[in-house]
Formats: C-alpha cells, structure tokens, sequence
C-alpha cells in the first residue's frame, strides 16, 4: 500500500457519491443489471427495495426491467452473503460474493440448523435429514418451481414442526421446512424464484439453483480482495472499518483484503485514514444538482459505518429503526436531508429535515416524488423495517 497521502474532502465524496451510485438524474442506467453493478449489490432483504431502489436509478423506471433481470435473463441473483444479508447482486459477480462471505455464512446457517432439527424434532438423526433435503431438491428438479407447501406436499417430512422459545410469551411452533428451505438457498442449491404475489410480495415460490461449490469461483482470499477493489470502485474512499462493517468479515481478513489490493491511503475530511484505487484520487466534477428519494435498506444509504459526512448524526433517530435498519430518505447532492412514505391512498409524502438547498432542492424533491408515484401506480409499499419518521408520515 502506497505510503502517500492525498486529500479527498467532503465535496469530493459527494460529486463520486452521484455519479457513481447513478443518482444523478445525466448518470441515470438504462437496465437493472447496470444499477446493480454500480452499487456492487441491491440490498434484497425487503423485496420492495430491490425494485425501488434500481428504479431510482434507472433512466426509465420500470418493474417489469427489475423483474426480467432477476427471474427471466437471471442475470441477478439473490444471495444470503454480507453482513448475513440478501443481496441481488450481477451474475458475473456472484461466484466472488459466494466464495469470500456466502460460503462462510453458509456453513454456519447449516450449523445452526442442524442443531435446531435434532435436538428439537423427535425422530430426527442426520441420516434422515439429509433423505429430506435430497427428496426435496428432488422434487424440485421435478417441478421446475414450487412453493414451500408445495414442497411440502411431495415431502411430508418438512412439515415436522418444532416448538421454539417453550414457556415464553413468543412462543411458536415452526415447520421444519423452514430452516431447511433457508439453508438450501444459502448454499445456492435452490433458489427465490418470482413472488406469489406482486413486486413487493416476500412469498417466493423455489427454483433450482448451483451449489457454490460447483461455482468457478476463485478461492476465498483471492474473492475478498476482488470484492474489495469492486468495493472501492463504487464506494471509494472508505476506511477499512467501513469495509468490515459492510463486508461482515472480521478484521484481519479485511486488512488481508486490503494488503491483496492496490489501494492507496487517502487523508479524508475528519482527518481518518481512507482508501481509495489509485486511479480515483483525480477530482470528480460534481454533477447538476440533484434529489432523489431512496427505500428502505437502500446500498448507498447502508453504504459506509462511518456517515456523519452525509447524514446529520440528529437525524438518526428519525430515520433508523431501533436495530440500526435505515428507512426511506430524501437526499440532495449527496446528503440525506429528509424522509418519505406513501399513504394509504398512494400519495407519495416526505418531509425535510433540514432548510440546505431552500426552494430548489423543494422543487427537486417534489419533482422525484411525481416521478416515483407516476410507476408505483397502485402498489402500496410499506418498509419491512419501519422507522419513526417513516410511521408518522403515512399515518
């Protein structure tokens, strides 16, 4: 790592933010698959994000483009991967995901599972787990898609129920299938096909999918630097907890990251050591002024630990739930200033937090607010994770 240290002040992180992150409205993608490679990934974990946040930057938003990428040119796949998140990230990409954070998470997910169905599901040894999980990819295979009760139905044995929390006042009782389902897709075995219902349904039906380990993915080591110079390249600079906490990898695998780069350290504003591609220390021109209103879990509000740079640290309790899950935000050149929500008549809401860019970033933010309600049409999206700000709005 190069020893010198050129300044990237605020400005600059800004001017990268709108252009790279394609929210800029003359930096605007014309297909999904280039919003998600932009972001390096769109947060799935809600599936109204996926489509909300790819239409915000798509130069013509469409959830009909949204969904030909994910469930008819696959050319995005969802994968449970950083910080044990889903993410839907390119194909070309997803085997460097897998192997430098999902294949790790899945073999803990299939720990945890294991565990759970043997000491809680009279009857069950890892011999008959593994039938279950064989008849199932089989059936499948067979079906082409099916839902989890439809899975069920072929294989009885997922419907074996287990009683979490006994005693406790959140008591369940919870099918087998449920675990089972999760871990075979955080394996890649099988996959989310399209929804039940509409764009913002969470009911899946499954495909089949690749193992990981039948991936042409380079080892692990050699995954997390790629991801790590893709990283840089969307969200450069960052600092290396910045990396960490995006990543979820502990921190010496991030610095080993880092070292396997050729990044360079960057002084940032506050004084904290950044990193940066080498051929990313250059002043970005800043694009026209712009505004936009972004989801829940979007990645560039989920983008960095370390946000004081374009979020007032006021502000927080506004617009993150109690576990740390950002909710929908109004931005203005590179800076969240606001947040929004659609009523239950469909009207699109928002209210700013701050006076900076007075009238035209108002008119800015009215304009963007026509245009999200001009393609959501009559769908109604309420965040998974809703947050203060978010609930009184839409009231």
């Amino acid at each position: 790592m190069s020893h010198s240290r050129p300044r990237i002040d605020t400005a600059g992180r800004r001017a990268r933010l709108g252009r790279r992150q394609l929210l800029a409205p003359d930096c605007r993608a014309a297909r999904t698959e280039e919003v998600a490679d932009a972001v390096v990934g769109l947060h799935a974990s809600d599936p109204a994000t996926v489509h909300l946040a790819a239409c915000a930057r798509l130069t013509v938003p469409d959830p009909a483009d949204v969904e030909r990428a994910l469930y008819t040119d696959r050319s995005l796949v969802r994968l449970l991967c950083m910080r044990r998140t889903l993410f839907a990230v390119g194909a070309a990409l997803a085997p460097v995901v897998a192997s430098s954070t999902g294949q790790a998470i899945a073999a803990k997910e299939r720990a945890g599972m294991v565990t759970w169905v043997l000491d809680g599901a009279p009857g069950w040894d890892r011999r008959r787990l593994a039938q279950v999980e064989a008849k199932t990819l089989a059936a499948l295979a067979a079906r082409g898609e099916a839902t989890a009760a439809e899975l069920a139905a072929e294989v009885p044995d997922l419907r074996d129920t287990i009683v979490v929390s006994p005693g406790k006042p959140y008591e369940a009782t919870v099918a087998v299938s449920s675990r089972i389902l999760r871990v075979l897709a955080a394996e890649g075995r099988i996959r989310r096909g399209r929804p039940r219902g509409g764009w913002t349904s969470s009911s899946f039906r499954w495909t089949p999918g690749t193992a990981f380990a039948d991936l042409p993915a380079p080892p692990a080591p050699e995954a997390r630097a790629a991801l790590t110079r893709r990283r840089l390249a969307s969200y450069g600079p960052a600092t290396v907890e910045d990396l960490k906490w995006w990543t979820g990898w502990t921190l010496t695998d991030t610095r080993r990251a880092v070292a396997a780069t050729d990044a360079v350290e960057v002084t940032l504003d506050d004084g904290t050591t950044g990193l940066a591609l080498p051929d990313d220390l250059e002043p970005v021109p800043a694009p026209e002024p712009w505004a936009a209103l972004l989801p829940g879990l979007d990645p560039t509000a989920m983008g960095w630990k370390a946000r004081d740079w374009y979020l007032d640290p006021d502000h927080v309790p506004h617009l993150f739930d109690r576990s740390g899950n950002i909710g929908p935000t109004v931005w203005w050149n590179g800076r969240i200033i606001g947040g929004w929500a659609q009523r239950a008549d469909g009207e699109i809401v928002w209210r700013l937090l701050t006076d900076d860019g007075g009238s035209e970033a108002a008119a800015a933010v009215a304009a963007e607010a026509a245009r999200l309600a001009s393609w959501v049409g009559e769908v109604r999206v309420t965040p998974r994770f809703r947050t203060p700000l978010e609930r009184k709005l839409s009231g």
